[in-house]
């Protein structure tokens, strides 16, 4: 029961990401979101997820774990109940950062607890085999449970659907998790502030730009507001007694390179599903749960390739996984540059998808165990946990770039086909009048994929520095990993 009750929380916090991203055409036309706009409810979520977990971490470890597991927990479905309540676009925003906050505190003390909760030796592997196995699979469980959520009740139940399995949670809890000891500590509030804050600022920068050019006084002011807050995380970090973000992780080259290319391979991942999913409800006119149904092979592909890289490993070494994955996915995302408004399912999105999520597949285990290549065991943890927190980062950051490329290739398309008088419409205007003139889609079929395919070139840049990076940075010897038998469970699952 306690393993079961550590999974449901790793699940829920896991498939928020996908269940909400087949929802999210349904929430545009609902709330009246721009495109750049709907980016928010995925960046909302994982810059405040990626930027609070090694404090959430931090906080489980001083104040007790299930007490901080369950406060988390309460705060996750406190967020979906007001974000499926949502009348406005900022309360569903609010609402969603408020989700990815609930996720940073329960998620990293969960995988702690089984720690705490099953004695070192088999019962502990088999419990960190099923947090793994919910880790993997949440994603595919997500992307099912969205589309049946939207279309056969509301886009809101993709939100609601955690409030009873989160009060369920909380429930039982008490009953089968015993509490931690505590460990003296201290928070280093200031490093997740500077840090959060200043992503955040700079994605904004990024999607403003997008919107309203590089010259608006917005988009300068979130630029130099990014650029103050994270010179002053490097500084805080520095003299931090504990800091959140211990920077001696990124003295080693193996471990800052695996930084970097998780970075840049979750900036493509991201961009990637955001916009199929509009090209495959939108223009191909796929229901939420043929939709569902149609991104299942890209994780089983994620899923083969991790259990090819993780099998052969200790016999090829990490660099072959490295590079070879990120040329599968440099070419998979540059056959989707080639996507137009007649482009097949087959032809057009699986092919391109499948090799990508491959690719994807062959460096995630890799990456893992690289980044704790050479830490000492009690920093393992603290390793791994910044890889994760710059996977979150990363997709954040990557989207934002992807949606100001897709912002002005749209805007240019748009300028042939539609009247100037209709720039600055609403969604909901913008459909109204494809409607009346005929046109497949709020803009029309051409402009939605001129968009997408041109804001995919940039992805395909993106995981070429993944690519040069894991060629010409890594230098990992195999007898490096095979020290790392004993933490290569937790660390692969985080």
């Amino acid at each position: 029961m306690a393993l079961a009750v550590i999974a449901a929380c790793q699940l829920m916090v896991v498939l928020d990401v996908t269940i909400v991203n087949i929802a999210l055409p349904h929430i545009q036309g609902a709330l009246d979101f721009s495109t750049t706009g709907l980016s928010w409810v995925v960046t909302a979520y994982t810059l405040t997820f990626g930027g609070l977990l090694l404090l959430g971490g931090r906080a489980g470890d001083i104040l007790g774990r299930r007490r901080v597991f369950m406060v988390g927990i309460l705060l996750f479905i406190a967020a979906s109940l007001l974000g499926g309540l949502a009348q406005e676009p900022w309360q569903l925003l609010t609402a969603r950062a408020l989700q990815g906050a609930g996720g940073a505190i329960a998620s990293p003390t969960s995988l702690a607890l089984i720690a705490t909760t099953f004695p070192e030796g088999p019962e502990r592997n088999r419990a960190f085999g099923v947090f793994a196995a919910v880790s993997a699979g949440g994603g595919a469980v997500g992307l099912l449970a969205g589309g049946m959520l939207t279309e056969w009740l509301d886009w809101r139940w993709v939100l609601f659907v955690n409030v009873p399995i989160g009060l369920l949670i909380v429930v039982l809890t008490p009953l089968y998790i015993s509490e931690s000891a505590r460990h003296p500590g201290r928070f280093d509030l200031m490093g997740a502030l500077t840090s959060t804050g200043g992503m955040a600022s700079l994605v904004y920068g990024f999607v403003r730009a997008s919107e309203d050019g590089w010259t608006d006084g917005y988009t300068l002011a979130a630029f130099g507001a990014a650029v103050v807050l994270l010179a002053a995380f490097v500084v805080v970090e520095s003299r931090a007694a504990e800091p959140i973000t211990p920077l001696r992780m990124f003295t080693d080259r193996n471990r800052s390179g695996s930084y970097v290319i998780m970075l840049s391979l979750s900036a493509a991942m991201f961009g990637m599903f955001f916009f199929i999913v509009l090209f495959v409800q939108n223009v191909l006119g796929y229901s939420p749960i043929r939709a569902g149904f149609a991104f299942l092979p890209v994780t089983v592909a994620i899923v083969v390739g991790a259990g090819l890289s993780q099998r052969y490993l200790p016999v090829l070494g990490p660099k072959p996984f490295m590079v070879v994955g990120s040329l599968l996915t440099a070419v998979g995302m540059a056959w989707q540059t080639l996507i137009e408004p007649d482009s097949g399912y087959m032809g057009g999105v699986l092919g391109p998808m499948v090799l990508f999520g491959f690719g994807m597949g062959l460096n995630f285990v890799t990456l893992t165990l690289t980044a704790v290549s050479g830490v000492a065991p009690h920093e393992a943890g603290a390793a791994s946990g910044l890889l994760n927190a710059t996977q979150q980062v990363g997709g954040s950051l990557g989207l934002s770039i992807l949606l100001t490329v897709f912002g002005t290739a749209s805007r240019d398309e748009a300028k042939a086909q539609i009247p100037d008088f209709m720039a600055n419409a609403s969604p909901a205007e913008k459909a109204e009048f494809a409607r009346t003139h005929e046109l497949p889609g709020p803009w029309g079929s051409e402009v939605l994929a001129h968009g997408i395919s041109t804001a995919f070139i940039a992805a395909v840049a993106l995981v070429v520095v993944a690519l040069i990076t894991a060629a010409t940075v890594i230098r990992v010897r195999r007898s490096d990993l095979e020290a790392l038998s004993g933490v290569a469970g937790p660390g692969g699952v985080a």
